[in-house]
């Protein structure tokens, strides 16, 4: 399987292809073995969406026949099985073949990690099919607030999408990115004792929507979905709906076709009506 930025990596190479490159972005490795259907199914996906990102993360591929070592240091128990590596630290992703629409639902979460840790560059092309690759078209719209996003301006990008929208309010990725990057600056510095407010309190609403961010920063999506709407079922007036729209605001991040979105938006009329 051969993309722009699909590696296939051994135990020699790793140090240099995974851990190294995990600094300035994430690194997908994908555990597969060409005896296994499954494996088989997934690569042809995720080295597709490797192109469709743009260099947002490089997909490094691991044949564990070929590098038993590696897939036992690892712990590769069954395959497929992609992780992820940012600054060197393994996040976990996902098991078995999965389809492309749940495939992107894990990588747009790693990506608001990656962000959250600062981890905002993209890779060069570095696969064979590098010097085939079109050089693609960047929308000049969104460049000053991928530009802040990459420096590290928050407030920054925070504007430039802010002022997106104020010309063209239905813009979708707009919308979305102001989101997320309202989200990672959100959880930036959240108290510790927070979870501690959370758990006493089911009225303290500041409470909870900061472990709702926290759990969705985490990966944990349909816990902060939970405990929102069970925020609005127990709150009422200006309360419930500033808990109501920062729910609405995380619908965003996560995507609007996501299942648990879709899932969490019957919830929340339910709990509204």
């Amino acid at each position: 399987m051969s993309g722009p930025y699909v590696l296939n990596v051994s135990e020699p190479t790793f140090q240099s292809d995974v851990l190294e490159r995990s600094v300035q972005h994430p690194v997908v490795v994908e555990f597969w073995s060409p005896r296994s259907e499954a494996s088989v199914a997934l690569s042809p996906v995720l080295a597709r969406l490797s192109t469709e990102y743009d260099g947002k993360f490089v997909l490094a591929r691991v044949d564990v026949d070929a590098n038993p070592q590696l897939a036992q240091a690892v712990g590769v128990q069954s395959i497929p099985l992609v992780i992820a590596v940012l600054r060197g630290q393994v996040v976990p992703l996902f098991q078995g073949a999965l389809g492309e629409p749940e495939a992107r639902q894990y990588l747009d979460q790693l990506f608001t990690v990656a962000v959250a840790n600062g981890i905002t560059g993209r890779a060069e092309p570095v696969g064979p099919a590098a010097a085939e690759a079109p050089e693609p078209e960047a929308d000049p719209r969104y460049e000053a607030a991928e530009d802040a996003v990459a420096s590290g301006d928050l407030d920054g990008a925070i504007a430039a999408y802010e002022a997106l929208l104020k010309e063209t309010p239905a813009d979708a990725e707009a919308k979305a990115g102001l989101a997320r990057v309202q989200l990672v600056k959100r959880t930036r510095d959240v108290p510790a004792e927070v979870r501690t407010r959370a758990a006493e309190n089911a009225g303290d609403i500041e409470a909870q929507m900061l472990v709702a961010d926290v759990d969705l920063m985490g990966g944990h999506v349909e816990d902060a979905f939970a405990r929102l709407i069970r925020t609005i079922q127990s709150t009422a007036g200006d309360e419930r709906n500033t808990v109501r729209l920062h729910l609405l605001e995380l619908f965003e991040v996560v995507g609007g076709d996501d299942e648990r979105v879709v899932r969490a938006r019957k919830q929340l009329m339910t709990a509204l009506f």
